[in-house]
């Protein structure tokens, strides 16, 4: 079992969800389900339910737990709201040591920088604690603000691939890109 998380930004408590956490979930998903839209997959209304949220925080509890996905909130320091989510997942052991990262911020707090202080702790987390090796993220090529973030973070372009994720609907292409842990760093 490796160590779960309770980070400490400037601005943000990341920790993973609680039970206590569906409202606040809640919360962020409707106050930010236009913002968010163009960037993920397709949701149906139960996503947006109290049930819905209660259900994943127990199947994101479950899967930290096996291992498999570390979905993480960042929440304001007195944990009254949900400022960004991000999540390590496809948790790949053994010679790879790899996983996937996903994220998002809520519209008020775009363009503030707590996307990069969320993802440096998080991805120091993942390199020292997880002991990640590589970690991967992919982002459409319209999406200049994840771009730029990623390249702020140290990301390096690796590929590009076509229909790659249903986004919003339609198979969209993606841009292929890592960040290797520093001591691999050349």
């Amino acid at each position: 079992m490796y160590p779960l998380p309770d980070l400490r930004t400037a601005r943000t408590h990341i920790r993973l969800p609680r039970e206590d956490d569906a409202e606040r979930l809640l919360a962020y998903r409707l106050g930010n389900r236009a913002h968010l839209a163009p960037w993920e997959p397709e949701r149906d209304e139960g996503y947006f339910s109290l049930e819905g949220c209660e259900r994943a925080i127990a199947e994101q509890i479950a899967a930290a737990h096996a291992d498999r996905a570390y979905p993480l909130l960042a929440l304001d320091p007195d944990e009254r709201a949900v400022v960004a989510s991000f999540t390590f997942s496809n948790v790949a052991r053994g010679i790879f040591q790899a996983c996937h990262l996903g994220y998002g911020v809520a519209a008020e707090q775009q363009g503030k920088g707590v996307m990069f202080e969320v993802l440096q702790a998080g991805l120091s987390w993942a390199f020292e604690d997880l002991r990640m090796h590589r970690v991967m993220a992919n982002y459409m090529p319209e999406n200049q603000r994840s771009e730029r973030l990623l390249q702020r973070l140290g990301f390096e372009r690796e590929g590009y691939a076509r229909s790659y994720l249903k986004i919003a609907g339609a198979w969209r292409d993606h841009v292929l890109t890592a960040l290797l842990h520093p001591d691999a760093r050349g």
